[in-house]
């Protein structure tokens, strides 16, 4: 295990007292056979595919001998699963207690050609029917066609939709935030995150470029991460950006992450991201920077850098593998009561929805903080998607704040700069936090899965106050004050109508060689033009710049 997760593979231990599919199987084989020898193998009246052979067989040969060869050879799923995508299948659901498989059929689509989707049933602790109905119901909005009638109560009848008005709020489920388009036919790689569309290696340096597009249309969760008033996006976005860009270059440490601006998101704003890795220096070490700009801007309109840092090629240094905890919560921790913790939050200035809500429990003891933090809903189906989803991180640092002065006037600490970010366990929706004070106000951070097992760490986490005004100074970063705008211009009936200034020419030889009547404030110089526009007596409405004109 520790030399996956050193390779930068994402594993953990599974708790089974066997050793199946390898030679230790064969010492039993016979008790085997004998115990499983009363078996009758049927027809199947479905399709059966054998995760033994790769491909689809007659079920008729399920003997003794079969359920041996299954548990002693090596499984073939991904064998399998790719043949189905060859075959067009389009939807896998997994009928289970709790879907553990989604995940890898869900990255054998990513590596299969084609389009699919995976889908669970239930989950732990949701065995009930309303879970139940919920995964009918997303199957059903991915096109697999289910029969209603059976779900319902035979005096089931459809109804429409109720009408509003102009509320504006829609009734279907939101987008999922994935880019449209085929990413392959551009040149590009499709780079499989909720927050990225697309990469793509640089020919010179070896470096690499992950593009993606932002906006509360597309992720509406981020509407739920407002502090001070303004909606923006969270440092532990910042963070995930960059593990993720650390994957595509085959590094497995964010050494280091400094943030610089503040990523604003309005109600109609869109943003395209780049996150753009350099090339490895001769420690195998990269820079990483993140970078936006509004989406549609014009190509002259600079990139907003708003964090940097280094990526490494190993998962070096004090990392997640370093703490794990099965007892919990923790021997001599003093229970905190979070009874109104994100209401006296939001009269801080954190204003948290329920996306960003996650943190459940916390303890005390000495210097430490210990907290359980859950994501729930949408995020927590999409947790899978993530190397460590920022919502579930974010919510480990809502701890934090509980030893914040809810007297303090230098703004509210925001993520500053991170050190020595490692990710055990991708995908995680639930964790177990401890937090502890390293350098100065810096803290340092361990997450751990319901079993205790390392899902991340963080080495060092410096948070800085910043004030309402500069989160709306970094609002306008990028923008331009003024820009210049063609509008129309009324000429009725021959005659120039509103308040005009012709700078360099003769009103008379100008306009009357165009049969135009001239009823404006009259002939300025180019020194006059500011006062034309601005005021000085009457302001002009337009201002003419006329080079010359040929009777």
């Amino acid at each position: 295990l520790e030399q996956l997760v050193a390779g930068h593979e994402r594993a953990r231990r599974i708790d089974v007292d066997y050793a199946s599919h390898g030679p230790h199987v064969e010492a039993i084989r016979e008790e085997l056979l004998t115990a499983l020898s009363g078996i009758a193998p049927q027809a199947a009246a479905v399709p059966f595919h054998s995760t033994v052979t790769g491909s689809s067989i007659d079920t008729t040969g399920l003997d003794a001998a079969y359920w041996y060869t299954n548990l002693r050879q090596p499984v073939r799923f991904a064998e399998a699963v790719t043949g189905l995508l060859g075959q067009g299948l389009g939807a896998f659901v997994e009928i289970s207690a709790h879907p553990v498989l989604v995940v890898g059929v869900g990255e054998c689509i990513e590596r299969g050609e084609g389009s699919a989707v995976a889908l669970g049933t239930l989950r732990r602790d949701e065995g009930g029917t309303e879970r139940f109905m919920r995964a009918l119901a997303e199957a059903w909005t991915h096109g697999v066609p289910v029969d209603w009638r059976r779900a319902f109560p035979a005096d089931a009848r459809t109804v429409q939709l109720p009408t509003y008005a102009f509320q504006r709020r829609r009734y279907w489920l939101a987008g999922s935030g994935a880019t449209a388009g085929d990413a392959a036919g551009l040149g590009l790689a499709d780079a499989g995150h909720p927050l990225l569309g697309a990469a793509v290696a640089v020919a010179d340096g070896g470096g690499h470029v992950l593009t993606g597009r932002l906006s509360l249309r597309t992720h509406p969760w981020l509407a739920d991460h407002a502090v001070a008033g303004t909606v923006l996006l969270p440092g532990t976005a910042f963070v995930e950006l960059a593990v993720r860009a650390g994957d595509e270059a085959g590094c497995g440490r964010l050494d280091e992450l400094t943030l610089h601006e503040p990523l604003l998101l309005g109600p109609q704003d869109a943003v395209a991201l780049q996150v753009v890795v350099g090339g490895a220096d001769d420690r195998e070490r990269r820079s990483v920077d993140v970078y936006s700009r509004p989406d549609g801007a014009p190509a002259e309109q600079p990139w907003v850098r708003h964090a940097s840092g280094t990526l490494a090629g190993s998962a070096c240094g004090t990392g997640a593998a370093d703490w794990a905890v099965c007892d919990w919560p923790p021997a001599g921790a003093e229970r905190i009561e979070l009874d109104g913790h994100y209401p006296r939050l939001a009269e801080t200035g954190y204003a948290y929805g329920p996306a960003f809500q996650g943190l459940i429990a916390a303890w005390r003891r000495g210097d430490e903080l210990f907290a359980t933090v859950r994501l729930d809903g949408e995020q927590r189906d999409g947790a899978s998607r993530y190397a460590l989803h920022p919502a579930l991180l974010d919510a480990a640092l809502h701890a934090v704040l509980l030893d914040d002065d809810a007297d303090r006037v230098d703004g509210v600490r925001l993520p500053f700069s991170w050190s020595g970010v490692t990710v055990a366990a991708g995908g995680a929706a639930t964790a177990r936090v401890r937090i502890a004070r390293s350098e100065g106000d810096a803290v340092s951070i361990w997450l751990a899965d319901d079993a205790g097992r390392p899902v991340a760490s963080v080495e060092s986490l410096a948070l800085r106050p910043v004030t309402e005004d500069r989160l709306r100074a970094a609002g306008r970063v990028g923008e331009d004050l003024y820009r210049g705008v063609w509008g129309p211009v009324v000429v009725a009936g021959g005659e120039l109508v509103g308040r005009w200034a012709v700078v360099g020419a003769s009103v008379d030889a100008s306009w009357g060689a165009l049969g135009l009547v001239w009823r404006g404030l009259g002939e300025v110089g180019a020194a006059d033009v500011v006062v034309a526009v601005c005021g000085g007596g009457s302001a002009a409405e337009v201002v003419a710049w006329v080079l010359g004109l040929v009777q």
